[in-house]
């Protein structure tokens, strides 16, 4: 096998051009086949095989550098830097990450998982390179749906500016090649990068300057290339932003797009290279339904169905549902997502109401202030996004929505700890960069029936709020425990002696085990449904004090500025003397794995938790 062959960085270029067909299907079938097994981001890889395979024969690594946007596309990039052997553990806890990491290899020169970041990553290293006097090629590698988000275009306005090379590679999959347009691109390209157009344009230019009528002359000819170019290329946007426009190219021929970045290289200021590919190609259940493959479970090589399916609705299930119904009840409800409508579960909803759905693109930060601007306009927007995602949006949730007050709900999915996309994804900062804003309230519910019951409260609350839940099975436990939602109000589910646990959100279903862990071993506890984060309830931990020596705060969500400090704040200012145990993630950046390895690793499982509170009591 070609692929064997391949055990270090540049060995792909030992492989003869006549070879480089099947080194692409057995590219795709290792592919195919680990991730079957492990998981992970299948569609956007098959997609971008003989993109990378180009990059790796037309640049030479390390020296040379690649950014990969978000980075889910980067399996086949590891393969060809001779990592083929650490995808038995992808994604896994203390294995291979499923997007670029600089720890792992030379050739990973910057770590990635959100989107948008590719360019301005790159053309900080190309002045990087500049001032360092160094001669390697720098490219960045984006797609068009992470072209939505607006840092990409504040990079590209920056990069307009350069007089040396930088090459920014649009893999564009959502599109065809129109065989018009792309034949005159490609005959207008190679004159374009040829040596002798370059210097007959250069040369003509420098003869005009200075004579009599020249600088005239310059400009119309200017004005007629420009007419010109306007009619037959559809890069212009990027042309008249000062950056050279090359393709479509195809981004399933390998030798063609070697070319291309061959002549790329050659130009002294920023290129953009227009590359057509189509995701999931190879494989057709990927190519049928890209967006199941995108993010895929372990599955069924043969029909694409996975292996382990679920039995049980999840939290993004329960929030899909409700959402539906609330649409149904209120007029006034509508519902914006950054390019997630299956992630968020907002498809249905688009589906029952496609004029209250807003789909803004991979643009958070657009995606809150629009929702400000709906909700000053007398609306009830509910903004679904990733936890991790959020975090973008900080400053519009500070200045857009909370200094107004303005009444926007944020459903906060994959909260807590996801799991297998490691340190980019996991959902563990939100209590803290959301507490700290004025105006801002925050929630977060225990088993599914609260998820409905706090987004029903949250529709009708006047101001901003947000919903916290986590990713994965939606907890049924403790369905006789449902006292109604009130602002800032906690909920005894049991109440003895000695010790209260005092769980927010997904804790509260640990907090069960602790309990009952502990009054194995002859210790009484209470358990408290905390609901609330901000504004927390103090008359509950007030109650709690009087009642209990010791008290256990339970969060997904780093220590620094979350629930427990509050509490452990609150008391110290009420001269509370009890023992306080903050059971929260330390203040560092939680690895990708099973979530529940994961748990115990930090030490937030129900058995490391219970060791902790009768060491404390001893």
């Amino acid at each position: 096998m070609l692929l064997e062959t391949i055990e270090k960085p540049n060995d792909i270029k030992n492989i003869p051009k006549e070879d480089y067909g099947q080194l692409a299907q057995e590219i795709r079938d290792f592919l195919i086949r680990t991730i079957s097994v492990t998981g992970g981001h299948l569609g956007s890889n098959l997609g971008a095989v003989e993109l990378t395979m180009a990059l790796h024969l037309a640049l030479n690594l390390p020296e040379d550098k690649i950014i990969w946007d978000v980075g889910h596309q980067s399996y086949t990039h590891k393969i060809l830097t001779g990592r083929r052997e650490g995808f038995g553990s992808l994604r896994q806890f203390h294995g291979m990450s499923g997007f670029p990491k600089r720890k792992e290899s030379d050739c990973d020169v910057f770590d990635t998982g959100h989107s948008s970041t590719s360019i301005s990553a790159g053309l900080g290293m190309v002045k990087a390179r500049e001032l360092k006097g160094e001669k390697s090629t720098i490219v960045s590698v984006i797609g068009d749906g992470s072209l939505t988000g607006g840092m990409a275009y504040e990079a590209l306005n920056n990069a307009a500016k350069l007089e040396n090379n930088f090459i920014v590679i649009l893999n564009d999959n959502n599109m065809s090649i129109s065989e018009n347009v792309g034949g005159v691109s490609k005959y207008l390209n190679n004159i374009r990068t040829a040596s002798g157009y370059l210097d007959l344009k250069e040369g003509i230019y420098n003869a005009l300057l200075g004579t009599r009528r020249g600088d005239s002359t310059i400009s119309r000819i200017r004005k007629a290339k420009s007419s010109f170019k306007h009619l037959v290329i559809p890069g212009m946007f990027f042309e008249d932003m000062g950056i050279t426009y090359l393709g479509p190219v195809d981004g399933h021929d390998i030798e063609g797009m070697v070319r291309v970045i061959n002549e790329a290289k050659r130009v002294k200021r920023a290129v953009l290279i227009h590359v057509i590919t189509q995701k999931g190609k190879g494989y057709l259940p990927a190519e049928r339904h890209p967006a199941r493959f995108h993010g895929a479970e372990p599955f069924d090589i043969e029909t694409g169905i996975p292996s382990r399916p679920r039995t049980e609705a999840n939290y993004t299930d329960i929030f899909s549902t409700v959402m539906c119904k609330l649409g149904q009840r209120d007029q006034r409800i509508v519902a914006i997502t950054a390019a997630m409508p299956d992630g968020t579960g907002l498809k249905r909803f688009r589906n029952m109401y496609p004029d209250r759905f807003f789909d803004v693109g991979i643009a958070e930060e657009h995606a809150v202030t629009f929702a400000a601007g709906l909700a000053a306009g007398g609306l009830r927007p509910i903004v679904a996004v990733y936890s991790s995602f959020l975090q973008r949006a900080y400053d519009q949730i500070l200045h857009d929505v909370c200094i107004q007050n303005l009444p926007v709900i944020f459903a906060i999915d994959r909260a807590g700890l996801v799991g297998s996309d490691g340190e980019t994804h996991q959902g563990i900062f939100d209590f803290t960069y959301l507490s700290g804003i004025p105006n801002m309230h925050i929630c977060a519910p225990k088993n599914k029936w609260e998820l409905s019951d706090m987004l029903k409260f949250a529709v009708g609350f006047d101001g901003p709020i947000a919903v916290r839940y986590p990713r994965g099975t939606a907890y049924a436990g403790l369905k006789e425990y449902r006292a109604a939602v009130e602002l800032g109000k906690a909920e005894w589910i049991y109440r003895e002696r000695e010790i209260a646990l005092f769980a927010v959100g997904s804790m509260v279903k640990t907090g069960e085990a602790v309990r009952d862990a502990l009054k194995a071993r002859g210790r009484s506890a209470s358990l408290i449904n905390a609901r609330f984060v901000k504004p927390m309830d103090e008359e509950a931990v007030r109650e709690a004090c009087r009642e209990h020596i010791m008290i256990v705060t339970m969060e997904e969500n780093v220590a620094s500025g979350g629930y427990g400090e509050k509490v452990l704040d609150f008391m110290n200012r009420e001269g509370l003397q009890n023992q306080c145990l903050n059971i929260s993630i330390p203040d560092a950046y939680v690895e990708h794995g099973n979530v529940e390895l994961l748990k115990k690793e930090i030490g937030i499982d129900a058995d490391s938790i219970v060791q902790r509170i009768l060491e404390a009591l001893v």
